[in-house]
This record gives C-alpha cells, structure tokens and sequence, in this order.
C-alpha cells in the first residue's frame, strides 16, 4: 500500500480561489486573534505572577527577624540523611517575652547551646527567609506558571469559538448538500 503525501499549504484560508468558504477565512481570523491574544495575556499574567511572589518574598525577609534561641534538650544526631532535627528550645523576643516552642535546629547540638532562630513581628518562630537566589527562582517559576495558565486560557477559548464557527460551518453544508442531491434526484429520475 503506497502512503499518501500530504502537502501542507502555508496561509491557504488567506489565499483567493473557489473553494474557500467565508467560514475559512473566519477561522483564520480566529486562530491569529487567539494566538495573538494568548502572547499577549501570558506575558501580563507572567509579569504580574512574578512580582506577586517577589514582593511577598521580600514583605517575609523584611518581616522576619533573626534570633539566638538556646537549646533545652540534647538535640539527636543526624539520622536518614537529615541534617536539621525538632528541638525544643527558649528565646527572648523583641518585647522581652521568654518563649519556649520546637524548632528545626542543626543535629547533633547540646543542652544550653545556642542555635539561630527566625521570628515574625508577633514573636512566632518562622521559617529562614529565602535567599536572593532561591526568590528570584521562586519568581521566576510563578510567573512561567501564570504566564503558560493565562495564554492557555486564551487558547481554550479561541479553540471553542473555532469549533463552533466550525459546527456551524458543518451545518450550513449539510443544508446545502441537501439541497443539491434533491436537485440531483430530480434530473436523474
């Protein structure tokens, strides 16, 4: 069995010639509005994606203050590969309050020593803020994130429009043919 070539035709829904139907050219108009739509809405969607995160990053690195908290157990040794264990440990916040929670700490650390420690303005042990590098990773992903979801929308929808003008295409032809083949009918019967 010989396999059939097809040739693919740059711009044909462009192009004059008898066989274009209005519908083509409607469904060119179409994919070049969405795509162009989708270039457009996935580059505010990225931009906007990226500085939400950068500036939520850097309200947390501003927000979170470093502390010295003091160790009140022997901290375990580092076990499955781990380095940072829960420890329970006692620090002073910024209002003088003593506070004793767990925190992740360094394995391996004694009773009465000191391990660094992050607070939030309310005294609340937080997590370390992220470094420059790990942010800019973070804003970066979020707004490749945003910007892919924010064209895809685009796309899905300029892909339902196009399927209806290409439903109602289908229609309209059937008619047509239905009207042809009862004149066909007539001639030959």
């Amino acid at each position: 069995m010989r396999k059939i070539k097809r040739v693919k035709v740059l711009g044909w829904r462009w192009r004059r010639n008898e066989l274009r139907r209005h519908s083509d050219v409607v469904e060119a108009w179409i994919v070049l509005s969405a795509w162009t739509f989708a270039m457009a809405a996935g580059t505010v969607a990225g931009v906007a994606g990226a500085q939400s995160v950068a500036a939520a990053q850097e309200r947390n690195a501003a927000e979170h203050r470093p502390a010295t908290a003091v160790l009140l157990g022997t901290v375990p040794s580092a076990a499955a590969g781990y380095n940072r264990v829960r420890a329970t440990v006692r620090w002073t916040d910024a209002q003088g309050t003593v506070r004793t929670t767990t925190a992740d700490v360094k394995a391996g650390g004694r009773v009465g020593g000191t391990v660094p420690v992050w607070t939030d303005g309310r005294g609340h042990l937080v997590d370390e803020p992220a470094s420059p590098a790990v942010a800019a990773a973070r804003a970066v992903l979020a707004g490749t994130g945003a910007g892919l979801a924010g064209g895809l929308f685009v796309l899905a929808g300029g892909r339902l429009i196009r399927l209806r003008v290409e439903r109602r295409a289908t229609e309209q032809w059937g008619q047509e043919w239905e009207l042809t083949g009862a004149r066909w009918r007539r001639s030959t019967g």
